[in-house]
């Protein structure tokens, strides 16, 4: 019962974290098609900017400043070079961004150094939320699922109950009626892709600190967002959220099974003591993403929720 809680409650924390990626390279592609290669190192510069500014600000200044550091970078990337490649195709746009990512981690590891920085849970978050069956659960995570809770809120009431949400989504398909309605499409392009990458931001300021702020958490998680987002449906953040879910919590009991395929499967004559049968479910881990996306991709091309198919 205790395994099943806690990995219950982490698989829902690093769900909604897949999540807070995801949907914003959901809200990039699903606007501009644009597939931003580079998304994950939007990711690695939150984290690096709360490091960098908490470090003279605290974490608190850093959790409200880094996003927006990052979003106006993401801003100005797509204003002084994306939006220079678009006429190009969409090889273009996906070369700009794979060589984007490159330039970003080198640019990190020239400044921070190629060893992972000291980027620490703040004090006053660093203590046990509750005790459940003598074990304690820190109260950081209970934070991230907070932040994460109303990070959706707010996206859904922007994109649900605001007039720039009903402008943004007008554009999603309609974006030459718009701008003859008078609204500027290139600046609403550059505020949602700006917006996106500030996303990715936030869950680098609140994620760093939990798993480990290096130059290569890109490379790590990076992989996983665009499964999420294939899984869900290309530009359904419904889709998005649910396979955000599915995946955090598939990773998580996974690593918390504490068995080999030969001790399940014993009744149909798998030794434990054989190579097959000695694999643990916890080392198989990192790839049930991956089997996912090959699964959902031959029943279901267009994802879980989305419309478009691949």
């Amino acid at each position: 019962m205790e395994t099943i809680l806690f990995s219950l409650l982490n698989g829902v924390i690093y769900g909604l974290l897949l999540f807070m990626l995801s949907s914003g390279l959901t809200l990039i592609f699903s606007m501009m098609g644009v597939l931003n290669f580079a998304h994950a190192s939007f990711y690695m510069l939150g984290a690096y900017f709360a490091f960098a500014v908490g470090s003279v600000t605290g974490f608190w200044v850093a959790l409200f400043l880094a996003p927006v550091l990052v979003g106006l970078v993401g801003a100005g990337v797509e204003k002084w070079g994306l939006r220079r490649v678009h006429g190009g195709g969409h090889v273009a746009e996906l070369l700009f961004t794979f060589g984007l990512a490159y330039l970003i981690d080198e640019l990190v590891k020239i400044v921070f150094g190629k060893l992972p920085v000291a980027y620490e849970v703040p004090a006053a978050l660093d203590f046990p939320l509750f005790t459940l069956f003598g074990t304690q659960y820190p109260a950081y995570r209970g934070f991230m699922l907070l932040i994460s809770v109303a990070m959706l809120a707010a996206l859904w009431y922007l994109l649900k109950r605001t007039r720039a949400g009903l402008i943004i989504q007008a554009a999603l398909t309609h974006p030459h009626m718009v701008g003859h309605l008078g609204h500027n499409v290139p600046r609403i392009f550059m505020t949602v892709f700006g917006f996106g990458c500030g996303l990715a931001g936030l869950a680098g300021v609140i994620g760093g600190n939990y798993l480990v702020t290096e130059p290569g958490m890109a490379t790590s998680i990076g992989p996983i967002v665009f499964v999420v987002v294939v899984v869900g449906g290309m530009g359904s953040l419904e889709g998005a959220f649910i396979a955000s879910l599915l995946i955090g919590l598939l990773q998580t009991f996974a690593i918390s099974i504490d068995t080999t395929f030969g001790e399940i499967f014993g009744f149909a004559g798998l030794s434990p003591s054989s190579e097959l049968g000695g694999i643990s479910i916890a080392s198989i881990a990192p790839m049930l993403p991956f089997l996912l996306l090959v699964l959902v991709l031959m029943i279901r091309p267009r994802g879980l929720m989305g419309d478009r198919e691949f």
